[in-house]
Protein backbone atom coordinates (compact mmCIF):
# COMPACT_ATOMS: atom_id res chain seq x y z
CA UNK A 1 0.00 0.00 0.00
CA UNK A 2 1.50 3.26 -1.15
CA UNK A 3 0.88 6.25 1.89
CA UNK A 4 1.13 10.10 1.54
CA UNK A 5 3.45 11.44 4.03
CA UNK A 6 2.05 14.84 3.69
CA UNK A 7 2.18 16.22 7.10
CA UNK A 8 5.78 14.86 7.16
CA UNK A 9 6.85 16.64 3.85
CA UNK A 10 5.46 19.80 5.50
CA UNK A 11 7.57 19.55 8.58
CA UNK A 12 10.72 18.73 6.46
CA UNK A 13 10.26 21.72 4.07
CA UNK A 14 9.64 23.81 7.15
CA UNK A 15 12.54 22.61 9.36
CA UNK A 16 14.67 23.27 5.58
CA UNK A 17 13.56 26.66 4.78
CA UNK A 18 11.86 28.33 8.23
CA UNK A 19 9.01 28.92 6.15
CA UNK A 20 5.75 27.87 7.79
CA UNK A 21 3.15 26.35 5.52
CA UNK A 22 -0.97 26.09 6.10
CA UNK A 23 -2.99 24.22 3.82
CA UNK A 24 -4.23 27.15 2.79
CA UNK A 25 -0.43 28.07 1.63
CA UNK A 26 0.73 24.82 0.24
CA UNK A 27 -2.48 24.92 -1.94
CA UNK A 28 -2.17 28.33 -3.20
CA UNK A 29 1.52 27.13 -3.80
CA UNK A 30 0.15 24.40 -6.34
CA UNK A 31 -3.17 25.42 -7.51
CA UNK A 32 -4.71 22.46 -5.87
CA UNK A 33 -8.01 22.65 -3.77
CA UNK A 34 -7.72 23.05 0.24
CA UNK A 35 -10.20 20.28 0.80
CA UNK A 36 -8.01 18.11 -1.39
CA UNK A 37 -4.77 19.03 0.58
CA UNK A 38 -6.67 18.26 4.01
CA UNK A 39 -7.78 15.20 2.31
CA UNK A 40 -3.90 13.96 1.65
CA UNK A 41 -2.52 15.27 4.99
CA UNK A 42 -5.77 13.71 7.11
CA UNK A 43 -5.87 10.07 5.34
CA UNK A 44 -2.64 9.06 4.37
CA UNK A 45 -4.54 6.21 1.96
CA UNK A 46 -6.26 8.70 0.08
CA UNK A 47 -6.21 7.79 -3.32
CA UNK A 48 -4.90 10.98 -5.90
CA UNK A 49 -3.40 11.54 -9.43
CA UNK A 50 0.33 12.03 -10.16
CA UNK A 51 -0.29 14.96 -11.52
CA UNK A 52 -0.82 16.10 -7.42
CA UNK A 53 2.04 14.39 -6.55
CA UNK A 54 4.10 16.11 -9.20
CA UNK A 55 2.56 19.91 -7.84
CA UNK A 56 3.35 18.75 -3.95
CA UNK A 57 6.67 17.56 -4.69
CA UNK A 58 7.37 20.93 -6.70
CA UNK A 59 5.28 22.96 -3.68
CA UNK A 60 7.60 21.27 -1.25
CA UNK A 61 11.06 20.77 -2.77
CA UNK A 62 11.32 17.25 -2.36
CA UNK A 63 11.50 14.06 -4.38
CA UNK A 64 8.89 10.87 -4.68
CA UNK A 65 10.58 9.26 -1.21
CA UNK A 66 10.13 12.05 0.87
CA UNK A 67 6.34 12.35 0.18
CA UNK A 68 5.20 8.72 -0.37
CA UNK A 69 5.97 5.29 1.53
CA UNK A 70 4.90 2.08 0.27
CA UNK A 71 4.02 -0.69 3.07
CA UNK A 72 4.15 -4.17 2.25
CA UNK A 73 0.67 -4.78 4.43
Amino acid sequence: MIVVKLREAIAAFEKRTGTVLSYADLAERTGLARATIEALGSRPHYNTTLATIDKLCEALDCGLSDLLEYNQS
